[in-house]
Protein backbone atom coordinates (compact mmCIF):
# COMPACT_ATOMS: atom_id res chain seq x y z
CA UNK A 1 0.00 0.00 0.00
CA UNK A 2 1.37 3.38 -1.01
CA UNK A 3 1.71 5.85 1.88
CA UNK A 4 0.52 9.44 1.41
CA UNK A 5 3.07 11.99 2.65
CA UNK A 6 2.12 14.07 5.70
CA UNK A 7 1.83 17.23 3.57
CA UNK A 8 -0.52 15.41 1.20
CA UNK A 9 -2.70 14.15 4.04
CA UNK A 10 -3.01 17.68 5.41
CA UNK A 11 -3.99 18.99 1.96
CA UNK A 12 -6.64 16.29 1.56
CA UNK A 13 -8.01 17.04 5.04
CA UNK A 14 -8.22 20.77 4.27
CA UNK A 15 -10.02 20.04 0.98
CA UNK A 16 -12.52 17.77 2.73
CA UNK A 17 -13.20 20.42 5.38
CA UNK A 18 -13.74 23.10 2.73
CA UNK A 19 -16.15 20.83 0.83
CA UNK A 20 -18.12 20.00 3.97
CA UNK A 21 -18.29 23.66 5.00
CA UNK A 22 -19.45 24.72 1.54
CA UNK A 23 -22.18 22.08 1.58
CA UNK A 24 -23.31 23.16 5.03
CA UNK A 25 -23.39 26.82 4.03
CA UNK A 26 -25.25 25.98 0.84
CA UNK A 27 -27.96 24.23 2.82
CA UNK A 28 -28.34 26.99 5.39
CA UNK A 29 -30.70 29.40 3.58
CA UNK A 30 -33.50 26.89 3.03
CA UNK A 31 -33.09 25.25 6.44
CA UNK A 32 -32.90 28.58 8.23
CA UNK A 33 -35.88 29.89 6.30
CA UNK A 34 -37.95 26.89 7.30
CA UNK A 35 -36.89 27.10 10.96
CA UNK A 36 -37.61 30.83 11.29
CA UNK A 37 -40.79 30.83 9.20
CA UNK A 38 -42.89 32.86 9.42
CA UNK A 39 -41.19 35.99 10.69
CA UNK A 40 -43.20 38.53 8.66
CA UNK A 41 -46.71 38.89 7.19
CA UNK A 42 -47.88 36.32 4.66
CA UNK A 43 -49.67 37.22 1.44
CA UNK A 44 -52.45 35.11 -0.07
CA UNK A 45 -53.45 36.07 -3.59
CA UNK A 46 -57.14 35.57 -4.26
CA UNK A 47 -57.66 35.70 -8.05
CA UNK A 48 -61.22 37.03 -7.72
CA UNK A 49 -62.88 40.26 -6.65
CA UNK A 50 -63.44 41.20 -3.03
CA UNK A 51 -66.80 39.98 -1.78
CA UNK A 52 -67.02 36.96 -4.08
CA UNK A 53 -67.24 33.46 -2.64
CA UNK A 54 -63.54 32.60 -2.84
CA UNK A 55 -62.64 35.91 -1.24
CA UNK A 56 -65.07 35.43 1.66
CA UNK A 57 -63.74 31.94 2.32
CA UNK A 58 -60.11 33.02 2.07
CA UNK A 59 -60.67 35.78 4.63
CA UNK A 60 -62.56 33.47 6.97
CA UNK A 61 -59.83 30.82 7.00
CA UNK A 62 -56.96 33.32 7.00
CA UNK A 63 -58.23 35.05 10.10
CA UNK A 64 -57.87 31.89 12.16
CA UNK A 65 -54.73 30.77 10.33
CA UNK A 66 -53.01 34.04 11.17
CA UNK A 67 -53.66 33.43 14.86
CA UNK A 68 -52.01 30.03 14.60
CA UNK A 69 -48.96 31.46 12.83
CA UNK A 70 -48.68 34.61 14.98
CA UNK A 71 -48.38 36.66 11.81
CA UNK A 72 -50.86 38.77 9.83
CA UNK A 73 -52.16 37.24 6.61
CA UNK A 74 -52.82 39.81 3.92
CA UNK A 75 -55.44 38.98 1.29
CA UNK A 76 -54.58 40.48 -2.10
CA UNK A 77 -57.40 40.44 -4.65
CA UNK A 78 -56.14 40.18 -8.24
CA UNK A 79 -59.27 39.56 -10.30
CA UNK A 80 -59.62 39.10 -14.05
CA UNK A 81 -59.69 36.52 -16.86
CA UNK A 82 -61.53 33.93 -14.82
CA UNK A 83 -58.85 33.90 -12.15
CA UNK A 84 -55.88 33.72 -14.53
CA UNK A 85 -54.45 37.16 -13.74
CA UNK A 86 -54.08 36.58 -10.02
CA UNK A 87 -52.89 33.03 -10.49
CA UNK A 88 -50.19 34.14 -12.93
CA UNK A 89 -49.03 36.74 -10.39
CA UNK A 90 -48.79 34.05 -7.73
CA UNK A 91 -46.88 31.77 -10.11
CA UNK A 92 -44.27 34.51 -10.63
CA UNK A 93 -43.88 35.19 -6.90
CA UNK A 94 -40.76 34.12 -5.03
CA UNK A 95 -41.02 30.65 -3.50
CA UNK A 96 -39.98 31.91 -0.09
CA UNK A 97 -43.04 30.88 1.91
CA UNK A 98 -44.58 34.34 2.05
CA UNK A 99 -46.86 34.25 -0.99
CA UNK A 100 -49.57 31.68 -1.69
CA UNK A 101 -52.47 31.24 -4.10
CA UNK A 102 -56.06 30.66 -3.05
CA UNK A 103 -56.82 28.51 -6.07
CA UNK A 104 -60.01 26.93 -7.35
CA UNK A 105 -61.27 24.27 -9.71
CA UNK A 106 -61.21 27.00 -12.37
CA UNK A 107 -57.67 28.28 -11.87
CA UNK A 108 -56.01 24.92 -11.27
CA UNK A 109 -58.12 22.45 -13.26
CA UNK A 110 -60.47 23.94 -15.87
CA UNK A 111 -59.00 27.18 -17.22
CA UNK A 112 -56.19 25.57 -19.19
CA UNK A 113 -58.90 23.98 -21.36
CA UNK A 114 -60.92 27.18 -21.68
CA UNK A 115 -58.24 29.78 -22.46
CA UNK A 116 -55.65 29.78 -25.22
CA UNK A 117 -53.04 31.14 -22.82
CA UNK A 118 -53.47 31.05 -19.05
CA UNK A 119 -50.20 32.79 -18.37
CA UNK A 120 -49.01 30.00 -16.07
CA UNK A 121 -48.84 26.22 -15.82
CA UNK A 122 -51.07 24.88 -13.02
CA UNK A 123 -48.93 21.75 -12.70
CA UNK A 124 -45.34 22.95 -12.86
CA UNK A 125 -45.82 26.41 -11.34
CA UNK A 126 -47.57 25.32 -8.12
CA UNK A 127 -47.39 22.77 -5.34
CA UNK A 128 -50.47 21.80 -3.36
CA UNK A 129 -50.55 22.93 0.26
CA UNK A 130 -54.01 22.05 1.54
CA UNK A 131 -57.55 21.54 0.35
CA UNK A 132 -59.98 24.00 1.91
CA UNK A 133 -63.40 22.76 0.88
CA UNK A 134 -65.90 21.58 -1.71
CA UNK A 135 -68.70 23.70 -3.18
CA UNK A 136 -71.45 21.43 -4.53
CA UNK A 137 -73.92 22.75 -7.07
CA UNK A 138 -77.64 22.11 -6.88
CA UNK A 139 -80.22 21.53 -9.61
CA UNK A 140 -83.31 23.57 -8.77
CA UNK A 141 -86.74 24.02 -10.22
CA UNK A 142 -89.61 26.41 -9.65
CA UNK A 143 -91.74 25.09 -6.84
CA UNK A 144 -94.90 25.38 -8.94
CA UNK A 145 -94.09 25.21 -12.64
CA UNK A 146 -92.31 21.89 -13.13
CA UNK A 147 -93.72 18.66 -11.69
CA UNK A 148 -90.35 17.00 -11.12
CA UNK A 149 -89.46 16.11 -7.56
CA UNK A 150 -86.49 13.90 -8.34
CA UNK A 151 -83.71 13.47 -10.85
CA UNK A 152 -85.46 10.39 -12.24
CA UNK A 153 -88.63 12.40 -12.91
CA UNK A 154 -86.57 15.19 -14.48
CA UNK A 155 -84.82 12.72 -16.80
CA UNK A 156 -88.15 11.18 -17.84
CA UNK A 157 -89.60 14.62 -18.54
CA UNK A 158 -86.56 15.65 -20.58
CA UNK A 159 -86.67 12.47 -22.67
CA UNK A 160 -90.36 12.92 -23.36
CA UNK A 161 -89.77 16.52 -24.51
CA UNK A 162 -86.25 16.62 -25.99
CA UNK A 163 -84.55 20.03 -25.68
CA UNK A 164 -87.78 21.66 -24.50
CA UNK A 165 -86.71 22.16 -20.87
CA UNK A 166 -84.43 25.19 -20.47
CA UNK A 167 -81.77 25.18 -17.75
CA UNK A 168 -80.26 28.45 -16.51
CA UNK A 169 -76.46 28.33 -16.28
CA UNK A 170 -74.93 31.38 -14.53
CA UNK A 171 -71.26 30.30 -14.61
CA UNK A 172 -68.73 28.18 -16.44
CA UNK A 173 -68.85 25.69 -13.57
CA UNK A 174 -72.62 25.39 -14.04
CA UNK A 175 -72.03 24.76 -17.77
CA UNK A 176 -69.62 21.93 -16.94
CA UNK A 177 -72.06 20.38 -14.46
CA UNK A 178 -74.86 20.67 -17.04
CA UNK A 179 -72.78 19.08 -19.82
CA UNK A 180 -71.81 16.12 -17.66
CA UNK A 181 -75.38 15.65 -16.44
CA UNK A 182 -76.83 15.69 -19.96
CA UNK A 183 -74.24 13.15 -21.11
CA UNK A 184 -74.35 10.85 -18.08
CA UNK A 185 -78.13 10.90 -17.62
CA UNK A 186 -78.92 10.94 -21.35
CA UNK A 187 -81.29 13.81 -20.59
CA UNK A 188 -81.76 16.16 -23.60
CA UNK A 189 -82.05 19.51 -21.82
CA UNK A 190 -81.43 22.95 -23.36
CA UNK A 191 -78.73 25.28 -21.96
CA UNK A 192 -79.50 28.95 -21.32
CA UNK A 193 -76.35 30.86 -20.38
CA UNK A 194 -76.44 33.81 -18.00
CA UNK A 195 -73.81 36.35 -17.05
CA UNK A 196 -74.59 36.22 -13.33
CA UNK A 197 -76.32 34.07 -10.74
CA UNK A 198 -79.07 36.43 -9.61
CA UNK A 199 -80.93 36.74 -12.91
CA UNK A 200 -81.06 33.00 -13.59
CA UNK A 201 -82.53 32.36 -10.15
CA UNK A 202 -85.05 35.17 -10.61
CA UNK A 203 -86.10 33.84 -14.01
CA UNK A 204 -86.58 30.35 -12.58
CA UNK A 205 -88.71 31.62 -9.72
CA UNK A 206 -90.67 33.78 -12.15
CA UNK A 207 -91.40 30.90 -14.51
CA UNK A 208 -89.33 32.20 -17.46
CA UNK A 209 -87.20 29.04 -17.28
CA UNK A 210 -88.06 25.80 -15.47
CA UNK A 211 -84.62 24.86 -14.14
CA UNK A 212 -81.37 26.35 -12.90
CA UNK A 213 -78.01 24.96 -11.78
CA UNK A 214 -76.26 27.13 -9.21
CA UNK A 215 -74.21 27.05 -6.02
CA UNK A 216 -75.77 26.00 -2.75
CA UNK A 217 -74.88 29.44 -1.38
CA UNK A 218 -76.86 31.29 -4.04
CA UNK A 219 -79.87 28.97 -4.10
CA UNK A 220 -80.30 28.14 -0.41
CA UNK A 221 -82.31 31.24 0.63
CA UNK A 222 -84.90 30.50 -2.07
CA UNK A 223 -84.95 26.81 -1.23
CA UNK A 224 -85.57 27.66 2.42
CA UNK A 225 -88.41 30.03 1.55
CA UNK A 226 -90.06 27.50 -0.75
CA UNK A 227 -89.64 29.61 -3.89
CA UNK A 228 -87.37 26.95 -5.39
CA UNK A 229 -87.25 23.18 -4.99
CA UNK A 230 -84.00 21.18 -5.00
CA UNK A 231 -84.01 18.24 -7.39
CA UNK A 232 -80.50 16.99 -6.61
CA UNK A 233 -77.07 18.01 -5.37
CA UNK A 234 -74.01 17.42 -7.56
CA UNK A 235 -71.61 16.04 -4.93
CA UNK A 236 -71.09 12.29 -4.72
CA UNK A 237 -72.57 12.19 -1.23
CA UNK A 238 -75.32 14.10 0.56
CA UNK A 239 -74.31 17.35 2.26
CA UNK A 240 -75.13 18.83 5.65
CA UNK A 241 -75.73 22.10 3.79
CA UNK A 242 -78.94 20.73 2.24
CA UNK A 243 -80.38 18.10 4.57
CA UNK A 244 -82.76 15.76 2.84
CA UNK A 245 -81.59 16.58 -0.68
CA UNK A 246 -80.26 13.47 -2.40
CA UNK A 247 -77.18 13.53 -4.63
CA UNK A 248 -77.66 13.08 -8.35
CA UNK A 249 -75.46 9.97 -7.99
CA UNK A 250 -78.14 8.30 -5.84
CA UNK A 251 -80.96 9.12 -8.24
CA UNK A 252 -80.23 7.08 -11.30
CA UNK A 253 -76.89 8.59 -12.39
CA UNK A 254 -74.29 6.47 -10.55
CA UNK A 255 -70.92 8.08 -9.87
CA UNK A 256 -72.00 11.60 -10.78
CA UNK A 257 -69.66 13.97 -8.94
CA UNK A 258 -68.90 17.44 -10.30
CA UNK A 259 -68.28 20.10 -7.68
CA UNK A 260 -66.36 23.33 -7.38
CA UNK A 261 -63.56 23.54 -4.81
CA UNK A 262 -61.06 25.89 -3.16
CA UNK A 263 -57.50 25.02 -2.12
CA UNK A 264 -54.24 26.64 -1.09
CA UNK A 265 -51.20 26.41 -3.38
CA UNK A 266 -47.56 27.47 -3.08
CA UNK A 267 -45.41 28.87 -5.90
CA UNK A 268 -42.80 26.50 -7.30
CA UNK A 269 -39.64 26.44 -5.18
CA UNK A 270 -41.31 27.00 -1.82
CA UNK A 271 -39.39 24.87 0.74
CA UNK A 272 -41.23 21.56 1.36
CA UNK A 273 -40.84 22.05 5.12
CA UNK A 274 -42.85 25.28 4.93
CA UNK A 275 -45.48 23.69 2.70
CA UNK A 276 -45.88 20.84 5.17
CA UNK A 277 -46.03 23.11 8.20
CA UNK A 278 -48.63 25.40 6.67
CA UNK A 279 -50.68 22.39 5.60
CA UNK A 280 -50.82 21.15 9.19
CA UNK A 281 -51.94 24.56 10.44
CA UNK A 282 -54.71 24.63 7.82
CA UNK A 283 -55.78 21.14 8.86
CA UNK A 284 -56.08 22.24 12.49
CA UNK A 285 -58.14 25.30 11.55
CA UNK A 286 -60.55 23.30 9.36
CA UNK A 287 -61.11 20.68 12.06
CA UNK A 288 -62.44 23.20 14.58
CA UNK A 289 -66.24 22.81 14.99
CA UNK A 290 -66.87 26.56 14.83
CA UNK A 291 -64.94 26.88 11.58
CA UNK A 292 -66.89 24.00 10.09
CA UNK A 293 -70.15 25.69 11.04
CA UNK A 294 -69.09 28.99 9.50
CA UNK A 295 -67.97 27.32 6.28
CA UNK A 296 -71.20 25.39 5.92
CA UNK A 297 -73.08 28.64 6.46
CA UNK A 298 -71.45 30.13 3.36
CA UNK A 299 -71.94 27.00 1.25
CA UNK A 300 -68.57 25.25 1.58
CA UNK A 301 -68.07 21.68 2.78
CA UNK A 302 -64.73 21.57 4.69
CA UNK A 303 -62.35 18.91 3.43
CA UNK A 304 -58.89 18.13 4.79
CA UNK A 305 -56.22 17.09 2.30
CA UNK A 306 -52.48 17.17 2.81
CA UNK A 307 -50.06 18.23 0.04
CA UNK A 308 -49.59 14.86 -1.69
CA UNK A 309 -53.32 14.12 -1.52
CA UNK A 310 -54.17 17.52 -2.98
CA UNK A 311 -51.70 17.13 -5.84
CA UNK A 312 -53.23 13.74 -6.71
CA UNK A 313 -56.75 15.17 -6.45
CA UNK A 314 -55.92 18.09 -8.75
CA UNK A 315 -54.40 15.71 -11.30
CA UNK A 316 -57.64 13.73 -11.41
CA UNK A 317 -59.75 16.91 -11.54
CA UNK A 318 -57.79 18.30 -14.49
CA UNK A 319 -58.48 15.10 -16.40
CA UNK A 320 -62.18 15.16 -15.47
CA UNK A 321 -62.82 18.84 -16.20
CA UNK A 322 -60.70 18.78 -19.33
CA UNK A 323 -62.59 15.82 -20.77
CA UNK A 324 -66.00 17.36 -20.07
CA UNK A 325 -65.01 20.74 -21.53
CA UNK A 326 -63.54 19.23 -24.69
CA UNK A 327 -66.47 16.89 -25.38
CA UNK A 328 -69.05 19.61 -24.71
CA UNK A 329 -67.11 22.23 -26.66
CA UNK A 330 -67.42 24.78 -23.84
CA UNK A 331 -65.76 28.11 -24.63
CA UNK A 332 -65.26 31.40 -22.81
CA UNK A 333 -67.42 34.03 -24.52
Amino acid sequence: MKLIPESGRRALLRAAMVTALAAAIGGLPQAAAAQAWPDKPIRIIVPYAAGQGADLLARLVSQELGKRLNQPIVIENRAGAGGNIGSAAAARAAGDGYTFLFGTNATNAANEFLYANQGYDPVTDFAGVAMIGLLPMVICTSAADLPANSVAQLIDRARSQPNALNVGLPSTTAQVVFAEFVKSAQAPLFAVKYKASGQSLTDTMGGQIPLVIDTVTAARPYLSSGKLRAVGITSLKASDMLPGVKPVSEQGVPGFDVVAWDALFAPRGTPPAIVQELSEHVRYVLEQPEMRRKMLDIGVEPLVMRPAQLDAFVKDERQKWGAIIKVAGIRIE
